[in-house]
């Protein structure tokens, strides 16, 4: 059998579920508006906290037009966090319906993990186009361009910044894959989604640029998995990682992502092999 027709069910599910929540638009709709209040409301933040850091003379890590984007590139990325499950799989664990990704001619885990892919770009894509649009073209025509999405550092940082971010949905679909194997064993996912949430936020870069922590915190906040997922594509993005520098955050992104999917596979299978099956 050709690698083709080994990759083509996988392929295939990845296909069906991406066009599946494309469907969904309201959603994205409504996403992105919260998105925007949300950001406008920390880009105020940033003003007020570097209009008070220039009057005092104080020195910052990041500029404040850097802040700025860096804000909505995190609310555009938004969907990216892995701070839950695969409803789809939630759903089926709670059903009994996983009983037949067991029975399928397939690797589960890979199965698994395609559909989630999925799941997670088809929710990302159109928010990000949606943000760009809004805080990159719209903002500067309304006059406000100093609270606009600036364009990446060159084309080397935008070229490095999407490669870095399709590593960036391969690291937040293994974190999701565990999140999807702790439900299937758990039986259910709200617990494990609310303790991972918070964490999420806070170590992603989210709530707050990593470089904006204390210095003494840089060297393991960068090592971090996390950081993979907002921090990284952002530092490349600015032109803050370039050379080396840039391989090597490039590299942590892969790193993470190897060893995620080694350890999802490895608890997968065990899970699946002691998995109790109920419902009907």
């Amino acid at each position: 059998m050709s690698p083709h027709d080994l990759a083509r069910p996988y392929i295939a599910a990845f296909a069906s579920r991406f066009q599946q929540m494309l469907q969904y638009r309201t959603a994205a709709l409504a996403g992105f508006a919260a998105q925007c209040w949300w950001g406008g409301i920390k880009v105020m933040v940033f003003a007020a906290f570097y209009g008070g850091a220039t009057a005092s003379g104080a020195s910052t890590s990041m500029s404040l037009a850097q802040a700025v984007t860096y804000t909505w590139l995190a609310q555009g990325l938004l969907v990216l966090l892995p701070w839950l499950g695969d409803p789809e799989v939630a759903q089926a664990v709670r059903t009994g319906a996983v009983a037949y990704d067991r029975l399928r001619p397939v690797d589960a885990y890979a199965l698994w993990f395609v559909r989630s892919a999925g799941w997670i770009a088809a929710r990302v894509l159109p928010r990000i186009a949606l943000m760009a649009a809004f805080a990159m073209v719209a903002l500067p025509l309304l006059g406000l361009g100093e609270w606009a999405w600036q364009l990446p550092a060159g084309a080397a940082a935008g070229l490095a910044f999407a490669l870095s971010s399709v590593f960036a949905l391969l690291l937040s679909t293994s974190m999701v894959m565990l999140l999807n194997v702790a439900a299937t064993a758990a039986l259910n996912e709200r617990g494990i989604s609310a303790v991972t949430t918070p964490v999420v936020i806070v170590f992603s870069g989210n709530l707050l640029p990593l470089a904006m922590l204390p210095d003494a915190w840089q060297a393991a906040l960068l090592l971090q998995p996390l950081a993979g997922l907002m921090d990284i594509p952002a530092r490349l993005y600015f032109g803050q990682l370039q050379g080396w520098q840039a391989v090597g955050g490039l590299g942590l992104q892969v790193f993470w992502i190897a060893v995620l999917v080694a350890l999802g596979h490895m608890a997968m299978g065990r899970t699946m092999r002691s998995l109790q099956v109920q419902g009907g």
